[in-house]
This record gives structure tokens, C-alpha cells and sequence, in this order.
């Protein structure tokens, strides 16, 4: 199949790419830099370059490449720090404009070149509703109350959730992210005990490698409904056991610990709701509908590859 791969250099798509051109497809991946131009063609692909808010050159590159599937992979995430969380909106002020106005476009595109298949990246995580069970599925609501820091940010989120299914597409809704080319920002700031266990520790996190998530994507191209589906692993755990063993892994001294006033003061509301009140997600749906399954069905197996890499 010819396939449109939109964010073809980011963290799931420097891994997509090869796996898609490995599996016979033809591929058209964009990227806003020339000098990632000769990665692509080294992986297999015919590169474009377009801007994914530049509705034009959009709908220019899918025309041109006439693809059967569009996937939607696109963020500004490079300058993402661990600071981030205190205003997120500011923080992914370019990553929520792709989220719905590079959607919008993309859709737009792929509708005029009758493209039959649109797959688009999306999130659980910290925007589950904070209320029940601690493992949400995808008929569960997301968050109704926001910190104002993160308005935005969950209104660009519900966008893609929406907008992508009512256009009879497919949303991956991506765990937190680890292992090769994703950020290493997490593992140097547990090796300096940067990041402590805020309050009780209690916050539920759903992480995927990155790689799973590319594989997950890939199964996507040819299986699944329209709809939304969780791409998790399978072991949903608290902040106050994995981060502890991130720890471990790296050889640092266990993370100190603080009290849910004072990581407010340091990091802000949305910090402490991730470490005291997020829910983790079930993968039950992806694993039936996509048949998919992680490489890294824990993230304690996962961990200790990442680390070691």
C-alpha cells in the first residue's frame, strides 16, 4: 500500500518508517527539515517536506504522494523539559496546534485525495477522568477538571479523539513513552533523585516503549474499526512502585520523597495530580481489534532494556 506518514522523524515515526517500508509499503513521510530529508530516503521513504500547519502544502504532499492510508504522527515535543508540567498549555503550545489544526488539515487532505484509511496519534494518560476505577478504558470519560494549565492541552487531545473517529479513522491513544529515541530527560533526572514521590504516590501510569507503539500503528494499517483505542502495556502500575524501580535500573539511590504542598509549590497542580490521582489504561481493546500485543508487556522488562541501551 502507499502510505502518508505525517511526523515521519518523530519518536514513533523513526521507528514506523522502516517497519512500514520493511513490510513492502510504499511510503511518503514529511519532515519540516531538509537535513532529516536523507533519513528517510536511507530508511526507504520518499521524503517531503511540509510545515503540517501549512494547510496548502498539506493537502499538496498528500495529493502528490496518492496515498491509501494517512498517519497522523505529528508534535513539537523536541523542546519539551521536565519543567513542562507546570504550564503544559504554554509548554505544548505547538503540539496542540497540530493536534487540531494539523488534524483538520490532514483530514481535509486525505478526504480530497480519497484516502481510504487515516490513522492519528493521540494520548492517555494524565487526561483520564480522576474518578472510580484506576484502569480506564476507552468508553471512559476523560477529565472534567483540568488544572487551567492544561485546559488546552486536553482540549487539543479531545479534538483528535473526535474528529478523527467521526471522519471513520482510527485514534492510538500512546501510553507514556520510553525507551530508544525517546527523551532521556526522565532517566537523568531520577539519576540526580530530581524527581521525587510526591504525596502518596498513588497515581496510576500506562507506558509503552516506544517501539511497541510503533508496531501497534503498523497493525493499525490493515486491522481495527474505526474508533479509539488505548496502546498501553499490559501492567498499569503506581508512581510509589515503577519510579522507585527506575531507580534500581539506573543504579541511583531510591527517589526522596515530598509532601503533596510542597511538589505543588515546585512543579505545579498538574505534577501532583500525575503522582497522587492519575489513572492508568486497559489495552484490552488493542490487543483483540488491532491483534496486537506489546514486545514489553511490563515496563519492569522494559525499563531495564531502555536503560541498558
Amino acid at each position: 500500500m502507499r502510505i502518508f506518514v505525517a511526523g515521519a522523524t518523530g519518536a514513533v515515526g523513526q521507528h514506523l518508517v522502516p517497519l512500514l517500508t520493511a513490510a513492502g509499503h510504499q511510503v511518503t513521510g514529511t519532515t519540516r527539515s531538509e537535513a532529516k530529508a536523507a533519513t528517510l530516503r536511507a530508511q526507504g521513504a520518499t521524503p517531503a517536506i511540509v510545515d503540517g500547519l501549512d494547510r496548502e502544502g498539506v493537502r499538496t504532499a498528500v495529493k502528490a504522494a496518492k496515498p491509501d492510508v494517512v498517519i497522523h504522527q505529528m508534535t513539537a515535543l523536541a523542546s519539551i523539559s521536565m519543567n513542562s508540567f507546570r504550564n503544559m498549555d504554554r509548554a505544548f503550545a505547538g503540539t496542540n496546534e497540530l493536534r487540531t489544526k494539523g488534524t483538520d488539515y490532514l483530514l481535509e487532505a486525505a478526504s480530497d485525495a480519497n484516502v481510504s484509511r487515516f490513522i492519528a496519534q493521540s494520548y492517555i494518560g494524565w487526561n483520564a477522568e480522576r474518578t472510580g476505577s484506576m484502569v480506564k478504558t476507552e468508553e471512559d470519560p476523560t477529565d472534567r477538571h483540568p488544572p487551567a494549565t492544561a485546559a488546552e492541552s486536553l482540549a487539543a487531545i479531545e479534538h483528535v479523539d473526535s474528529a478523527v473517529p467521526a471522519h471513520g479513522g482510527i485514534v492510538l491513544r500512546y501510553g507514556s513513552f520510553y525507551g530508544p529515541g525517546a527523551s532521556d530527560l526522565m532517566l537523568t533526572a531520577v539519576r540526580k533523585r530530581r524527581v521525587p514521590v510526591v504525596g502518596s504516590g498513588a497515581g496510576v501510569w500506562s507506558f509503552i516503549e516506544v517501539t511497541d507503539a510503533a508496531a501497534a500503528t503498523v497493525a493499525a494499517v490493515t486491522k481495527g474499526d474505526p474508533g479509539v483505542y488505548n496502546i498501553v502495556d499490559d501492567d498499569p502500575a503506581p508512581v510509589s512502585v515503577w519510579l522507585p524501580y527506575l531507580a534500581e535500573c539506573l543504579d541511583a539511590k531510591p527517589p526522596m520523597h515530598a509532601p503533596a504542598w510542597l511538589g505543588r509549590i515546585a512543579a505545579g497542580e498538574l505534577a501532583v495530580i500525575q503522582m497522587t490521582q492519575a489513572r492508568g489504561a486497559s489495552n484490552a481493546k488493542a490487543r483483540r481489534e488491532l491483534d496486537w500485543e506489546p514486545k514489553y508487556p511490563s515496563w519492569r522488562d522494559g525499563f531495564r532494556a531502555w536503560v541498558k541501551a
